[in-house]
Order: structure tokens, then sequence, then C-alpha cells
């Protein structure tokens, strides 16, 4: 007989709640759960294929181990002592220091891939550390951390009560939304249509949320920092910059003034693409709306000036008046987040603590650019990478010369992956250690809860039973141990009592916790029964800005009393909450950070600059995610294709048409991708989505090989950079293209 399960969605920022049809063992079909608090049954195609995701066949099961330069099955026992061995052994020789750590997107959608991966960093006393954040959105966090003092204290568009929103360089239509968690993205923006709200888009393609707003701006790609400086220079001109509420929170204001002064809508047009009348009018609809909001992601991000344009669209959302208010652009408040303290001035944010060894790229967040990774294993010499860790990352196809990393990582000493696909990159690895499928693993969103578009709170347990295999969380403890020279047969629970007893008593000697001078041992005691996790869990939960305090306020959240909301528990729209965010030295926002302004000479001298040829730009579909939902066979036909999207002009202008394949060649590399015809193109910019290029040798994942595309990061030979955030230039690269042969 049939019966359901609750689940969250971990395959998209959206975090849907998902209803789980269950037969004979295994999940059959899923729904949206028209009673989550937060998803309301929104389901999407990613969402509606987990059955398939969950019992993919190409899925790994057991752990693999290279024996004589081949990859074989072996017991759990055998490959964790392999692990214990081999990766023993160039720590023995070399120090933890000469350990990689590489961390995929889909970290951020699991309980272990939050908790972990920073036990066996410290254990590995490593600094090189990489992740797909120089490859998407650590330009935001830069920003965030020179503005506000914290890089996670973002901010998000308040969708449910705005009544002008611009979106610059996202399609939520199509991606559900990113660095804004938000259910049904395309239904918030048709209530605000419905509301007498407007819209506008600010894209070089006219993609699905193009078409629904009310305006559309297609500037050329990468020049959005100076269109947003022009907007600011039209807000001082014509006395429009209006603080509102933060007037007394805000520093930098004139220095913004004189900063914008060289940048006038008419100076900027012709590098631009974009009307002065367009640009003027844009300032001033987003002055004049009762509540607005700017809200940009990838496409302001992963280019030339992409931390300048992320901070611009904050500064605008700060001189309207429109940060920290509803209907503006705000601060969510997880149920995870420590509880609010006593306003106060923080210690303010910094990068460069350390460099890369090879190119001298600073450090970011304790990262090194993604783009790194192969010249660090390449290059000899003290500090180079011996061994690599990756888990849930798949870099040799979403990081740029790709070719060039397949080649390095065949050199390592040794590789380990934590992942669930032979692919591209963990072909290379000498063991690979493979996690339960979703259904059977827990899920709480650590991560996104803090991008949320309203504060709630939801846990799903697993939905099946494990079958006789670790979860993620004991794989990584297991590795954490061998690390911490326990061994790999030490007892788990030891990694997540250590985190729980450092927690717990950092918080009884802070005066501001809310369980200030109680004894460890007796907050310890009251934690759940479970697993390790959920311990820790419960911990952060009780401990959080909604939490129960251990008792002291018995009407707060505990996981027992989330367990027992299956559907979850909604915690209001976001409130204006800025002095408990600020942790600037001067505990006030700076709108004019030294190390941002300082880059806007940069900015100014391309003013001049005219583009000839073709700029390339990414782009998202509705059915995929990256790299590693292509082996779906629901989510891999109808338009989800690898083409290159190109202005029908612009085609004919080449002499191509859409039965023809043309050859793209950009600063790394050349390929062959057919053509496909789109009038929404700006003329002068072609597509390729990312994620494609299924055909290397020794890969595991049968129905992406059959429709292989191509990788468009191989274009990208990765020496073009943000020099602010180390974040990979992927959107505005020249290439040239012609007709194949």
């Amino acid at each position: 007989m049939a019966q359901t399960a609750l689940r969250i969605c971990p395959l998209c920022e959206a975090t849907c709640g998902l209803t789980l049809t269950i037969s004979d063992g295994r999940v059959t079909a899923a729904r949206g759960d028209r009673d989550d608090v937060f998803s309301r049954g929104f389901i999407c195609p990613k969402g509606a294929s987990f059955a398939e995701l969950d019992n993919d066949p190409d899925r790994l099961v057991r752990p693999l181990v290279r024996r004589d330069g081949e990859l074989t099955e072996t017991s759990w026992e055998e490959a964790f002592q392999a692990v214990a061995d081999r990766l023993g052994a160039v720590v023995a020789e070399h120090g933890g220091p000469s350990v990689g750590v590489y961390l995929g997107n889909p970290n951020a959608h699991t309980v272990a891939g939050a908790l972990y991966p920073p036990v066996l960093v410290r254990a590995l006393g490593t600094r090189q550390v990489y992740s797909a954040s120089t490859l998407d959105q650590m330009p935001k966090h830069v920003a965030l951390g020179h503005m506000f003092g914290s890089p996670v204290a973002f901010t998000v568009p308040d969708l449910d009560r705005t009544d002008y929103l611009v979106i610059i360089g996202a399609n939520p239509l199509v991606s559900n939304g990113s660095l804004a968690t938000a259910p049904d993205f395309p239904g918030k923006l048709r209530a605000l249509r419905r509301r007498g709200g407007r819209i506008v888009v600010i894209d070089p393609a006219r993609t699905r949320t193009a078409e629904l707003a009310d305006r559309h701006l297609a500037p050329r790609p990468g020049t959005d920092a100076a269109l947003l400086l022009a907007v600011v220079h039209t807000l001082f001109d014509e006395g429009l910059v209006d603080l509102g509420a933060l007037a007394d929170s805000v520093n930098g204001v004139d220095e913004m003034r004189a900063l914008a002064a060289d940048f006038a809508p008419e100076a900027v047009t012709a590098y631009c693409g974009v009307a002065a009348d367009d640009i003027r009018e844009l300032a001033r609809e987003i002055a004049a709306a009762p509540s607005a909001a700017v809200y940009g992601r990838i496409g302001t991000s992963t280019v030339e000036f992409g931390t300048l344009g992320s901070w611009l669209v904050d500064v605008v959302n700060v001189l309207t008046g429109n940060l920290d208010r509803p209907g503006g652009a705000m601060f969510p408040l997880s149920a995870v987040a420590p509880a609010p303290r006593p306003p106060k001035a923080g210690r303010g944010f910094r990068t460069g603590r350390w460099h890369s060894r090879v190119s001298g790229h600073p450090e970011v967040l304790s990262e090194i650019p993604a783009t790194a990774l192969a010249e660090e294993i390449d290059t000899p010499g003290d500090g180079q990478i011996k061994a690599l860790i990756t888990i849930a990352g798949n870099p040799v196809l979403s990081a740029p010369d790709g070719d060039r990393l397949d080649r390095a990582l065949g050199r390592l000493d040794f590789m380990l992956s934590i992942d669930p696909y032979l692919n591209e990159t963990t072909r290379h690895a000498d063991v690979i250690l493979p996690p339960p499928p979703p259904s059977q693993s827990a899920h709480f969103d650590f991560a996104l809860n803090n991008l949320a578009v309203r504060n709630n709170v939801r846990y799903s347990p697993p939905a099946l039973p494990r079958a006789d295999r670790p979860d993620e969380a004991e794989i990584l403890c297991r590795i954490a141990l061998v690390l911490y020279g326990v061994g790999p047969q030490g007892d788990p629970a030891l990694i997540d009592q250590q985190v729980i007893a450092q927690t717990l008593a950092k918080e009884t000697a802070d005066p501001h916790s809310p369980v200030a001078g109680r004894p460890v041992d007796e907050l310890t005691a009251l934690l759940a029964e479970g697993s390790g996790y959920e311990r820790r869990l419960d911990m952060m939960l009780r401990l959080g800005p909604y939490g129960d305090a251990f008792g002291a306020r018995p009407d707060g959240l505990t996981l027992a009393r989330l367990q027992a909301a299956p559907h979850g528990i909604d915690l209001g729209p976001l409130q204006p909450r800025l002095a408990q965010v600020l942790r600037t030295p001067t505990g006030r926002i700076e709108l004019a950070p030294e190390a941002l302004v300082a880059d806007v000479p940069r900015l100014r001298k391309t003013l001049g600059d005219r583009a000839d040829g073709f700029v390339l730009i990414g782009r998202r579909h509705l059915r995929s995610n990256n790299s590693w939902m292509h082996n779906l066979p629901a989510l891999a036909g109808g338009t989800n294709r690898c083409t290159l999207r190109i202005h029908p002009d612009d085609a004919a202008d080449l002499g191509l048409t859409d039965t023809d394949t043309a050859v793209v060649k950009g600063p790394g590399g050349e390929l062959l991708a057919p053509i496909e015809l789109a009038p929404g193109m700006r003329r002068g910019v072609v597509s390729l989505p990312h994620g494609w290029g299924h055909d290397r040798a020794g890969t595991g994942q049968t129905v992406a090989s059959q429709r292989p595309g191509v990788n468009v990061n191989q274009l990208n030979d990765g020496n073009d950079l943000d020099p602010l955030s180390g974040t990979a230039v992927l959107n505005g690269i020249p290439v040239d293209i012609a007709p194949a042969g």
C-alpha cells in the first residue's frame, strides 16, 4: 500500500515543501505540499523529478577505491581504511596544509554540507579551500561585509509587500530565485502586478522574467555597475535622495555624491547601451515608489565589476530609504541565527589575510579563487597541493579551463570525493564515498533560511530508513576522526559532542546570551535524543531568536516542537532589524567603503571602451541546476538544450541558420554548438548554458553522456577575475563566432 511522507526539496534555493509517495520501500512520485507554511503547494519540474533523482540507477551505492588504476566497489570499512592510510600518508609527509578542499553548490542544500566541512578544514589546518562561491555569489558577500560589517547580512527583496521591484541580471521565473529564497517566485511577481506594483528587469536577454515585467532594459553585459552609478548620480542630481529612517545610521553619503559625479546617464549611455532618459526615469520611479527594492543576482556578480555592482544594488536601496523597511530590501532572521544581542560595534570586514601561493590571489572569506586550484596543484614548491577532498562538487565542468584542472587532478598523490556520482571530476578520485539519496537523509535549510523572503522554520526527517550504509554526516565525521588521529573506527558522535561542548561553553560565558552563566552539563542534558546533527540543530534552535533558551522561554522553539509541526512553522513577515545586523566598527552603514571606492577609477576608465564583436553570457533553465541535474530523463528533454542563442539578425550576418552549428572561440579555447535563433537576445550578445560537457571518458552518468552538450567554461582561461572577490568573470566574455567548417 502506498504511503506518503513530507520532504523539503533540496534541488534549488526555493526550498519547496514536497509530499512524497512511497511504495515498496521507494519514492515513486512527488507533488507540492499544499499545507507547507512557506511554499503552499508550489512545485517546479525539478521537485516533481524527486523520485527519478532518488532512484537514479547511476547513483553510487557502495564506495569505490582505486586499485591498479581502476575504481572498484568495496566495503565501507575498507574504504575508510583506504582514506586513513593514503590521506594519512600525504598528511604525514607534507602536512595538512598540503591538502586542498573543494566544496560544491549542493553543500548549501544538505545538513551535512552545512555543518561538517568546517570541521575537516580545521582538522587539516589548510588554507587551500575552494568553493563554488567564487564562481557565483562571492561579490555579494564582499559588498555586504564592507557595508554592514558582516558578509552574511543578506538583503532580500520583500516580495510580498513591495510596490516596485528592479531585477538585475536574474531570471527568477526560471531559476526560482537565488540569494532570495522564495517558493513560487513567479506567483509572487504576478501578485505584485495584480496589486498595482511595477517590475523592471535589466538583462541583455529578454528572459521569461523580462516578458512579465512592465519594462525591460537590455544593457551590454557587464555594465551594471556603471548603470547603477548613473542611477545614483541621478538621485543626487535631481534631489531624490531620501534616507528616511536610515538618516542617522549612514556614513559616506557625501562621498557617494562625489563618486557618482562622473557617471551621469549621458556619460555612460554609450558604454551601457541604455538610453540616458531610460536611466533617469528608472531612478525617478525607484525614488517615487511608496516602497521599492532593487535585487541583483548572478548577472551582476560574475562579471568584471561584480563586487561594485553588488554593492551599488544596496547603495540605491539605502539612498531611496528602501533598506530595512517593509516593501524594500530587508534582512531575514533565521531560526538558527544567534539570538539578538545589544547593538554594538564590530571588527569590520577585510580580505587578503593571506594570499595564494602561485598567483598571489587574496583570501576572501577564508577561500582562494576556484580558478587557482589547477595552478596550485600543478606548480611545484612549498605549499603545493598534494591531495584534494571534493564534497559535492564538479569543478572540471563548473570552473574555467576545466581541461587544465582535469589534467592537474590526475597528478595528485591522493584524491577523495564525497559524491553520489562518478562524474567529470570524481573520476579522478582514489576513493569515492557516496552519501545516501535524499529520501534517506534529514533536511534543514541552515544556509537558505538566511535568505528567505518570509521567516519560517521547517525540518524533514528521513522519509525512508537508511540502508546499511552511513549517512553523509557520519561519512564526514569519520574523515574528521582520521584527520584528528582517532582513526576511522572511532565514534562519529565525538565530533558533534565536541562542537556542542565548545558552543555551549562560549554561550554560557557570554553575558548577553540567553543561557549566560548556566552549567554546560545541564544544558547538554536537555538536548534532544537522536543523531549528532539533530542534537546540534536542537541546540541552535534553542539558542536562536525564536528559541526556548533551554527552558527560560517555555513557549520558544525546540527541535521537538518543530518535529510536531511537519508542515513547518511560519515565523511571520520580515521585520526591520538593522541594529541587530550592523557589525561595522562605527556601528553605522558604510555607504562608501574604502576598498570599493578604490575600485571605481578602474570602472571609470572603461567608460570609453567600445566592444567589437560578440560577448557571451550564460543562462538558466527551469529543468536544470548546474552540472548535476542532467542525468534525469524527466529533466533532460524538451527545451533544456545546450544551444548557442543568437539574435536572428546577427546570425544572418554570419550566414548562420537555426539548422547550423557554429564555432565559438574564446580566450580559453573553442567549441562547436548548435544555433538557436532568439529574437530576445540583444544584438552582439550570445548565450550558452552552464554545466554541460558530459563527454569525457570514465564517467558513470548514462543519460547525461547521451546528450553531453559542450562545456561553456572551456572558452574561459580563468585569467579574468573580479579583483575584490576573486570571482571568475563568467559573463561578458569576448568571443568570435563563425559557421562550423
